[in-house]
């Protein structure tokens, strides 16, 4: 029935009415376009053959509506049919009537760009492809005969672009494409290159290298005209942009090339300078080939900051020092009678410059310094740039280089001045002497150019112009007055202004408010809401003697309802800021402007701001009267307390926090109870962020309410069960145990609480269950938990404590291991927070449990007498040393205790004399003799002890560390490297200074001949580039070479272990390259400018990705950070990146691989996908081939489709 109604379409689609022609094949689009149409075998020919007939109707509209019929019409018809088409549009293109070629060159683009299956794009490509290239090289170049020719090299480009990686006749194609660049029409030349840039990433090396030596042929021919000159410069860049990082071996020959066209380019030949610098070449190798591109470098950079400034036309003889001020007018006619002609080029080569430096910037963060020293001059000079659009280039140049010092010095401190942001800070003056003078220009787009160059610079230096501040505000003002000003440009302003007072003393800008108020209260009144909210947002920070027109302005926004959410939300902020800091001031506005914001409060769409509002009033040292709506305030958050936006509740807690504090006694037993009522239910280990809110909620009403009875009853009934179960969680940690440890000690000094109840509620919930014993972690809780309350309860109530855990400990029945557990563990918590050399014998009854047959005892009781001995050092301490000396098979638990004892010690500076003066000789005897032990662990608690002993005592420790990285016994040098890991932390020591200049001695133990000393060694150092980057900055350039050895796979590392009926493959390097990758994801995060990414990506990355799955999930986090933060040096490689991805997303396990080895797989897989994810956010990804066609593999999968999109979400 379907094929009988397209039968009668088609019959009037060949009618003589244009109309019924239009209309029938109107409905034969609609037709096409349903799923359910199939047309049968004698249908097909006929539905083709119409269709084709009506792209020649005469009648525009008809053809263009048979143009969009191929679109679906390509899809359900059988492929030997749509080659058909394609043969016959590509023969009207050819010998068909001039007319008639634009519609069949259209077609013919469409039905390629619907071509789904592999194999109709073979069949497409083997039929349409030689025609195409036939077409090309027969059709002479002149008048329509070059149209076509054109639209050949079009099509066939389309056609490359998609499926060239299909063809089998690349030599063929590449021959007569580039015989084409010699053409005499320029817009033939033109489609070439682009023809040949599409072709070129299905190209083997070999042909690559035919291109390339053909056309550097080209360039060496002096004699060529400069427009062919042109064409082939272009090419090189085309090449370069296709191909990446494959262009690379190329770059001996092209680069001194185009350097010397630059610069012996005649003065009239502009545009031969423009394409070597930027659109030809130079910008793409630097962007695309930066590993190869590195001997050039240097070149280029003096190349562009030739060029930035080439302007031979036209003479600046502007006096740069003159002072600005009070030059407006002279500058608005000096602008206005700048230098113009229309012939004039030269703006394309600065242009060109310009963009070259950027991309030296974006690809080489190890050139930063440099930067600083030769180019920042040169661009801050070039902000005068008469050109705008180039002028738009300088700034947006000069800010990358702002963002580009923020990445690579990002948590650095600027006390180096060789460091990028020590050299910017320099510049600062010379930066707003000439960003002045912009802000004084007529054009619009100059200014804003200029705010966004002042905005950058606050954001990377946040207190640089304290000391020039006052130079801008007249650019400020004239920015937010003006008639001419345009919104965009108020913004600019407005969010510049804020960045300034956020980041800078009250005092820098104190003396301009009179200067600034008017204008920002006026831009708050502007119709534009963007301008409003930025207006709001900058009038946050207040000064008193003008706080009237400020609150009325806000006031004004706060209590219109018709407006935009942004402007309501800045407006709720604004006023919880005004309300806070000058309350006192406004007494007899509150009564007015409070209820508007608890109003905002029952609105869902500012709820959120204005429960924060509220957060900010009350924590206001003005202690503001919000009695009119306080009880108001407390119901509604309490309700908020149930809803299931997680920010809201979050907010909630917060603030309610703040309102008891501030407003305790004004708030009523019952809305008490209520609230701990809802607290209860946000208890769980599900939330650990909530749960401490929650808890410390619960603290503060206990601390402020713990006379009345109803309170403590509330909690005990209500938030106590969930805190005993809290407690036994394994997952308990951090903020949410600090709370719950605040909470029992708050509970057991309120009303109504026994402490002897609450002791038994904890040690019951240690009692192992029906499922098993609890985890490590939850008995750790437990402990700490009854050492808090026990503290809270006073001495009598802790002694009494003491010894039933003494009681406990006595007891030998086998029955009683896990209370002994408890009991041990109780005891040094205890123990490390006061002193019980009261309680007599008590080390001895901890060193009994060393003898148990459980090694969880045994390590609780380490523990135990070591925080025990933290509690009174001159007492426990010899006691543990002697110990050590005469128990040869405990030593390793004593030596635990005595890792606790040098740990806290390291910390408490207090501790840290008390350990000096006595024991350090000892103690060092001691380790020094442990570390060549053939024990693992004995040699990591040892480690752990030098390194801490270093912090206290570095003048003795360092020498004596640096003397045994020479000694013969490897697990020696390794405790050493270990232990220099240990004494480096967060926090500034005085082994600082010490360690600067020994340091690489120890860091050098990465060129041992032992695994495990190299391994300590790169530990260490990743250690150090966490914590302390700049004791390792100057040593980075001989250490990544030899940490990017340690990433290799190393075949004498492997060796093949028989078991019998199997054998079994042992990598004793994993570890090792595993730990190395681990050591270059820190120093991403930390010394980005001192790492080439380009030298790393390819080979040891690259290898890396195909390697161990625990190898493979630090490669994947490097490379998505590398995304993010060297872009250009992942693009010029992605090529080569796709294939270990793609092979580990469609790994699957073994049949018979057990839940574990799946899970693993599954992890590895999602790991991958966010790599992916992060590549593919890269500007310019597209381009590759490769990773489009594992892209489109991944939405094609649905399984991967479904984990990619979870994780894109993430």
């Amino acid at each position: 029935m379907a094929n009988l109604n397209i039968t009668n379409i088609l019959e009037k689609m060949t009618g003589k009415d244009k109309d019924y022609r239009y209309m029938a094949t109107s409905d034969l689009l609609s037709e096409l376009n349903k799923e359910a149409f199939k047309a049968d075998q004698d249908l097909e020919p006929k539905l083709t053959s119409t269709v084709l007939q009506q792209l020649e109707d005469a009648s525009g509209d008809v053809s263009g509506l048979a143009v969009k019929c191929l679109a679906p019409l390509v899809k359900k018809v059988g492929e030997e049919r749509v080659v058909e088409m394609t043969n016959k549009l590509c023969d009207k293109l050819l010998n068909g009537k001039d007319q008639h070629r634009d519609t069949a060159s259209i077609a013919l683009k469409t039905i390629i760009a619907e071509v789904t299956t592999t194999a109709l794009a073979e069949k497409i490509l083997i039929s349409l492809a030689p025609q195409l290239i036939n077409g090309v090289n027969t059709v002479k170049c002149v008048g329509k005969n070059a149209e076509i020719k054109c639209e050949c090299l079009d099509i066939l480009g389309d056609l490359l672009h998609r499926f060239g990686n299909l063809s089998k006749d690349h030599e063929y194609m590449l021959t007569a494409l580039l015989s084409q660049l010699s053409s005499t029409q320029a817009s033939v030349r033109k489609k070439s290159i682009s023809c040949i840039a599409s072709l070129a990433p299905s190209l083997s090396d070999d042909l690559l290298a035919k291109a390339t030596s053909q056309v550097v042929l080209l360039l060496k021919n002096k004699s060529s005209k400069s427009e062919i000159t042109r064409t082939n410069i272009q090419m090189i860049g085309s090449l370069s942009r296709s191909v990446g990082y494959r262009f690379g071996p190329h770059l001996a020959e092209t680069v001194p090339l185009l350097i010397s066209y630059c610069t012996n380019a005649s003065e009239n030949d502009e545009e031969l300078r423009e394409y070597s610098l930027q659109a030809g070449a130079l910008e793409s190798f630097m962007l695309r080939c930066p590993r190869d591109i590195s001997p050039y470098c240097e070149g280029i950079l003096n190349l562009a900051l030739t060029y930035v400034s080439y302007d031979p036309n036209f003479t600046d003889c502007m006096d740069e020092d003159t002072d600005e001020e009070g030059q407006d007018e002279e500058d608005d006619d000096e602008s206005a009678n700048e230098y113009t002609d229309d012939e004039d080029a030269s703006w394309k080569v600065r242009r060109a410059s310009a963009k070259c430096l950027s991309a030296i910037i974006v690809s080489r963060p190890e050139m930063l310094s440099k930067m600083y020293l030769e180019a920042c001059p040169k661009l801050i000079e070039r902000f005068r740039e008469r050109e705008e659009n180039v002028k738009m280039d300088i700034f947006n140049t000069f800010i990358e280089l702002l963002r580009q010092t923020g990445n690579v010095t990002k948590g650095q401190s600027d006390i180096d001045e060789s460091s990028p942001r020590w050299l910017l800070k320099q510049e600062v003056p010379k930066v707003v002497k000439s960003i002045n003078k912009q802000l004084r220009e007529k054009s619009i787009k100059t200014k804003v150019g200029a705010f966004s160059v002042l905005k950058e610079l606050v954001v990377v230096l946040p207190d640089c112009l304290a000391d020039h501040f006052g130079s801008l505000v007249p650019g400020i003002e004239k920015a937010l007055n003006d008639k001419s000003s345009t919104s965009n440009l108020k913004i600019e302003a407005l969010v510049f202004t804020r960045l300034v007072m956020a980041s800078h003393s009250p005092s820098v800008f104190h003396p301009y408010i009179k200067a600034l108020s008017g204008p920002i209260l006026l831009a708050i009144g502007d119709r534009y809401y963007k301008v409003t909210a930025e207006a709001l947002r900058a009038s946050s920070v207040n000064f008193r003697p003008y706080i009237g027109p400020i609150y009325n302005a806000i006031l004004g926004r706060l209590a219109n309802q018709d407006q935009d959410q942004e402007v309501k939300e800045c407006a709720i902020s604004c006023m919880s800021l005004v309300v806070s800091t000058f309350g006192d001031s406004l007494q007899r506005e509150l009564p007015a402007c409070l209820p508007i914001l608890v109003d905002r409060m029952g609105n869902e769409i500012t709820r959120l701001t204005a429960v924060k509002a509220f957060s900010v009033i009350a924590n206001s040292p003005l202690r503001i009267d919000l009695s009119c709506v306080l009880d108001h305030v407390v119901s509604e958050l309490t309700a908020f307390l149930r809803k299931a936006n997680r920010a809201l509740r979050q907010a909630t807690l917060g603030t309610l926090n703040s309102l008891v504090v501030t407003y305790g006694g004004q708030i009523g037993s019952s809305s008490y109870e209520t609230i701990i009522a809802e607290l209860s239910s946000l208890i769980s280990d599900m939330d650990l962020h909530m749960t401490a809110l929650a808890l410390e909620l619960c603290c503060t009403i206990m601390v402020d309410r713990k006379s009345i009875q109803n309170v403590g009853l509330a909690v005990r009934n209500k938030v106590l069960p969930q805190a005993l179960v809290l407690i036994r969680s394994a997952l308990l940690q951090g903020q949410a145990l600090q709370a719950l440890q605040k909470f029992f000690a708050s509970l057991v000094q309120s009303a109504n609480t026994s402490f002897d109840a609450l002791l038994d509620s904890l040690i019951s919930a240690a009692k192992p269950s029906q499922s098993g014993g609890l985890a490590k972690q939850a008995l750790s809780s437990i402990a700490k938990c009854v050492a808090v309350l026990c503290l809270a309860a006073g001495d009598q109530k802790c002694a009494s404590t003491i010894e039933m855990l003494k009681g406990i400990l006595k007891d030998d029945s086998a029955t009683n291991s896990a209370k002994q557990h408890m009991a041990l563990l109780c005891l040094g918590e205890i123990g490390r927070r006061k002193d019980l050399s009261n309680h007599v014998q008590i080390e001895n009854i901890v060193i009994e449990s060393f003898q148990s047959p459980f090694e969880e005892i045994k390590s609780a009781a380490s523990y135990a007498l070591g925080n025990i001995a933290v509690g009174n050092l001159s007492k426990y301490l010899p006691f543990i040393l002697d110990q050590i000396d005469n128990q040869q098979k405990k030593q390793y638990l004593l030596l635990h205790s005595l890792k606790e004892v040098i740990v806290r010690q390291s910390v408490d500076h207090t501790g840290q004399s008390e350990l000096k003066d006595s024991y350090i000789e000892k103690i060092l005897a001691l380790l020094f003799n442990h570390t060549e032990s053939e024990e693992e662990g004995v040699r990591n608690v040892v480690a752990e002890c030098l390194g801490k002993i270093a912090l206290i005592e570095p003048e003795k420790l360092i020498p004596a560390l640096k003397e045994r990285t020479s000694s013969p016994a490897a697990n020696t040098r390794a405790t050493v490297a270990i232990a220099i890991k240990y004494s480096i932390v967060e926090r500034p020591e005085k082994i600082d200074d010490i360690m600067y200049s020994e340091i690489s001695t120890f860091l050098m133990l990465i060129k041992d001949s032992d695994r495990h000393v190299r391994r300590a060694a790169v530990l260490a150092l990743s250690t150090a580039a966490h914590n302390k980057p700049n004791l390792i900055k100057a040593l980075l350039p001989e250490l990544l070479p030899l940490l990017y050895d340690q990433t290799v796979v190393k075949q004498e590392l492997i060796r093949t272990v028989d078991l019998g009926p199997f054998k079994h493959v042992v990598d004793d390097g994993l570890e090792l390259r595993k730990a190395a990758f681990e050591c270059v994801d820190t120093l991403l995060d930390s010394c980005l400018d001192q790492v080439n990414p380009s030298s790393f990506i390819v080979p040891f990355l690259l290898s890396g990705l195909g390697d161990h799955y625990d190898v493979k999930m630090p490669c994947h986090l490097i490379l998505s950070k590398l995304a993010d933060k060297c872009p250009s040096a992942v693009l010029a490689v992605l090529d080569s990146l796709v294939e270990p991805i793609e092979k580990t997303i469609t790994h699957k396990p073994k049949g018979d691989a057990v839940k574990q080895e799946v899970d693993r797989n599954e992890d590895m897989i999602r790991s991958a996908l966010r790599a992916i994810a992060s590549l593919s956010r890269i500007s310019g990804s597209d381009y590759s081939i490769r990773f489009k066609n594992l892209m489109n593999k991944i939405s094609s999968t649905s399984t991967l489709a479904e984990k990619y999109s979870s994780v894109r979400s993430e």
